[in-house]
């Protein structure tokens, strides 16, 4: 089971903008896709960060030339790094457009996690339905 932040925008419920769930914990998306990961999800900010980051590590790379356990190492890390922020970064960006977190629910993804909280907000579902 996963846990998954709802966040909510309520100034007219649209389902596919205004409630959003962010799952807790280590992304693998964007473990595995950092740059293009931040990119689809409109965090322009972490995005260029992240490919900063990756231009200085590969200057030290071109620098340094050290042997390729070490830049394999310090690439993985790097991506790791990501992963683990990666949904921090995007619950960042939903505060700043007006979400806010109205609760954490658990679920085997993302649509039975959706399920149970709106099984919690009755009210909430039928405004989704409509």
């Amino acid at each position: 089971m996963n846990l998954y932040c709802v966040y909510l925008r309520r100034h007219g419920l649209n389902p596919d903008k205004d409630l959003v769930l962010v799952k807790e914990g280590f992304s693998w998306p964007a473990f595995f896709l950092s740059f293009l990961w931040a990119l689809w999800h409109r965090l322009w900010l972490a995005a260029a960060v992240f490919l900063g980051i990756q231009a200085v590590v590969s200057v030290f790379i071109v620098l340094y030339r050290p042997d390729p356990f070490t830049q394999s190492v310090v690439s993985l890390g790097l991506a790791v790094l990501f992963g683990f922020i990666a949904n921090d970064f995007r619950q960042s960006k939903l505060a700043e457009e007006g979400f806010v977190c109205t609760d954490v629910v658990s679920g085997g993804d993302g649509d039975q996690a959706l399920c149970r909280f709106l099984d919690k907000e009755p009210a909430l579902a039928q405004d989704l339905n409509t």
